[in-house]
């Protein structure tokens, strides 16, 4: 089968980054699905894997944590799905991942495709997806109120795919007041259309940017990208005894500035459920079920930012810089195997 891979950890600029591959189809376990690739699209873990992580010698490593296709074979254990069914899914870091044509996936963090999206606007979705609700609802307890503060929820780095995603489950199902931070007049506006409240410059001290909202302290704070660089007016505009969550790898992270106003650290990785098969794995199927029903209801729409074409290894070299820029609008998608 086709796939794009890499067999040596090189700087994206490298025609040897990723490459074009040609490898067995795989066989499903008691518990997979075997899904046809139909698109996919690209996160910064993809990046973070190409950079970080060298192929066993003589291996190659195929990348792609995003998928929508269709379900061609399922395994022995395997229950409520069968042969033609439309899928998504995020799949699981330890295993080979989606930028190939037949890929196997624990069916229990599988959901139904919505049937409202085509392939691509689909494959745009569920990593991110899972990524802003269990941040939300599993780690921040949205629904708890904090005491003495604003209700309000601020999302740095509003215009990424998570955070794309994350204003509209926010807006869809709190009554928060949604406060997104951006940089650039486009990214504003896509998180402005997406439904947030406010929009206020991440380029400025964020803390002097929320304050001149005059909502008082927000109570909730979702961090998806460059942490480190805000950690310290995060501490300054967060309310007493309010809940931090981050999605993103900071160098470092002085935690002692949240000391003094008792904030709680929430780290978000939505690997943990398929990384140890912990005994909720199968939420992640369920969230995604729920996640199509709000798309084909029109309460959520598709975050697919670019469309790059066919799922070669030219076109995600291509994605690749461009995640790699930090200028990514939503997400960048691929659909189809050329040839």
């Amino acid at each position: 089968m086709r796939a794009v891979g890499y067999r040596k950890s090189l700087p994206i600029t490298d025609a040897e980054a990723l490459i074009d591959l040609d490898l067995p189809q795989p066989e499903p376990g008691p518990h997979d699905l075997l899904v046809k690739v139909e698109a996919v699209s690209v996160n910064p873990v993809d990046t973070k894997v190409r950079r970080r992580a060298e192929p066993e010698a003589g291996a190659a490593k195929v990348l792609g944590w995003d998928a929508a296709g269709t379900v061609v074979a399922a395994g022995a254990e395997v229950s409520g799905f069968a042969a033609g069914d439309a899928v998504f899914y995020a799949g699981d870091l330890g295993r080979q991942g989606t930028n190939a044509e037949f890929h196997c996936v624990d069916a229990r963090i599988v959901g139904r495709k919505p049937r409202s999206l085509d392939w691509a606007q689909a494959a745009a979705l569920p990593l991110t997806a899972i990524t802003a609700w269990e941040t939300l609802f599993d780690r921040l307890d949205t629904g708890k109120p904090v005491p003495g503060a604003a209700p309000a929820l601020v999302i740095v780095g509003g215009a990424g795919g998570v955070g794309s995603i994350a204003i509209q489950l926010a807006r869809q199902l709190t009554d928060l007041t949604v406060i997104a931070t951006a940089s650039r007049p486009e990214t504003a506006q896509w998180c402005r259309d997406l439904g947030a409240h406010h929009v206020v410059d991440h380029s400025r001290p964020l803390a002097a940017e929320v304050a001149a909202l005059g909502l008082g302290a927000p109570g909730l704070v979702f961090s998806t990208t460059n942490t480190d660089a805000h950690l310290s007016e995060i501490a300054a505009l967060i309310a007493p005894q309010g809940r931090f969550g981050l999605i993103d790898d900071p160098d470092s992270l002085d935690v002692s500035l949240l000391k003094r106003k008792s904030l709680s650290l929430h780290w978000e990785f939505m690997f943990t459920r398929s990384m140890f098969a912990t005994a909720d794995i199968a939420a992640q199927g369920r969230l995604l079920d729920e996640v199509s029903r709000l798309v084909d209801a029109g309460r959520l729409r598709t975050t697919l930012g670019k469309h790059y074409g066919a799922i070669d290894a030219r076109n995600l070299r291509r994605a690749h810089e461009m995640i790699e820029s930090g200028r990514a609008k939503g997400k960048i998608v691929l659909e189809g195997f050329t040839g």
